[in-house]
């Protein structure tokens, strides 16, 4: 899904203009809506729908802007979907009000009045249908899937690889965002360059400067030699910045002077560094939330969100699972044979009912261990794991405790070895939060690197 922002006072340079031309693609009619504001300050504003979510706020970069100090700057966001079309408050500081009730999240019908401080804004569906822009390909890089919302998704990334425009991948945990950069700088005419990734929520804070900025020789205790970062490194290529919204609130000014000035100095350094290097972001934070909770900086997210592009959660494009599973147990290395066997009838209907919250990445996993295991149980609301030894001689409630302290003690150690100890690499695989991980490996006693 593309957002692309509108910035009146920041249009950008040239390069990063993205070509109006949909090679290979067509276009499906899909509805619009209409808002319109009917009390308070910015009365009289409206706007129509050119895409499936529109953002409503005081912020220059939001779908219908309004000016009012009542109205937060990422206030809610509307999104259209086979359910129809429902409202979901930002974590504004006002609260947003859907005919009356104060809402979290809701469903909107024609004729709805939104309430947003003191603000009143009518949804309407609109009477014409829009044009949704669909690749032809099932494939873009490493990213596969024949859904409309992956194809979708194709078309913009068709696009966007051509140009140098600044991208932010949003999406949750598992969704792919990882293999969306690499798969956008290896269509581009950097591919030849470096890819230099960075995991910002991986790395201490005191350690993160040194690793994007890069630092001289004595610049501070135990700064033994020059280190060149992750900007000089990915120069003349693309470097991914991957858990955006994680920043420390001290490195965003001086991330953004770098965009600013495509420059950036060491620590201890005394000169500006000029650098040649497309960015891409990615977060699974929604950082509007962040911005009206004064977490992250809204001129730099006016950097970040050049284009914004969304990938969908599996769960709202179950009918890649087949397509997907075949693709993750082919590079996993079984044979036809063991494909067949694995991705029956039977078993390609339970992985396409269940909810996958860990997306991609828990669904390869889980196929992972099939194929070690064979058919594995699943449960819904839990990831599917391997069966452990029972002691019947046991209490159930020992037995069971038993059973999966055994499993995560086992599975836990299994997976820091395949990761060579590096807990936050091997935390991302399992799809788990690394607080969480951390808590797991202290429980049982597992050393860490």
């Amino acid at each position: 899904m593309l957002r692309t922002s509108e910035m009146p006072h920041d249009p950008g340079p040239p390069s990063q203009t993205i070509p109006d031309r949909d090679i290979g693609a067509r276009a499906d009619a899909i509805q619009r809506f209409e808002l319109a504001v009917i009390e308070g300050s910015a009365s009289g504003a409206r706007y129509q729908s050119d895409g499936q979510v529109a953002t409503i706020g005081s912020h220059a970069l939001c779908s219908l802007v309004v000016a009012d100090p009542t109205v937060s700057r990422f206030h809610c966001e509307i999104r259209l979907g086979e359910d129809g079309a429902h409202v979901r408050d930002t974590g504004s500081l006002n609260g947003t009000v859907v005919d009356g009730v104060r809402i979290v999240e809701g469903y909107l019908r024609s004729g709805t009045v939104l309430r947003l401080g003191r603000t009143a804004i009518r949804f309407d569906f609109a009477p014409t249908a829009g044009r949704l822009v669909l690749s032809e390909s099932r494939r873009f890089g490493e990213l596969i899937g024949e859904s409309t919302a992956m194809r979708e998704v194709f078309a913009y990334l068709e696009r966007l690889a051509p140009t140098n425009a600044t991208v932010l991948l949003e999406g949750e945990t598992g969704t792919g965002k990882t293999a969306a950069a690499r798969s956008l700088h290896q269509a581009s005419p950097r591919g030849s360059g470096p890819f230099v990734m960075v995991d910002c929520g991986a790395i201490p804070p005191n350690l993160l400067e040194s690793e994007l900025f890069g630092h001289e020789r004595g610049a501070y205790t135990g700064a033994d030699s020059r280190r060149i970062g992750a900007f000089e490194e990915a120069s003349g290529g693309t470097l991914f910045l991957d858990e955006i919204g994680e920043l420390p609130g001290e490195l965003q000014p001086k991330l953004l002077g770098v965009l600013e000035n495509r420059s950036v100095r060491r620590i201890g350094g005394s000169g500006a560094i000029p650098v040649d290097v497309r960015l891409i972001a990615a977060t699974n934070r929604d950082l509007r939330s962040e911005i009206n909770a004064s977490r992250f900086r809204p001129d730099l997210y006016f950097r970040l969100a050049v284009v914004r592009v969304e990938l969908p959660p599996l769960r709202r494009r179950p009918e890649d699972i087949p397509l997907l599973a075949t693709e993750l147990l082919t590079r996993l290395g079984a044979a036809p044979d063991r494909l067949a066997s694995l991705l029956d009838d039977a078993m390609v209907a339970r992985l396409t009912r269940f909810a996958w919250r860990g997306n991609i990445r828990e669904l390869r996993n889980y196929l992972e261990r099939s194929l070690v295991f064979d058919d594995l149980p699943m449960q819904e609301g839990t990831a599917p794991s391997a069966p452990a030894p029972i002691d019947a001689a046991l209490a159930f409630s020992d037995a069971r405790s038993r059973a999966i302290a055994d499993f995560e003690r086992t599975y836990l150690a299994a997976l820091l070895e395949r990761h060579g100890g590096r807990v936050a690499e091997a935390a991302a695989a399992a799809g788990i939060d690394r607080t969480y991980f951390y808590r797991l490996l202290r429980r049982h006693g597992l050393a860490t690197r």
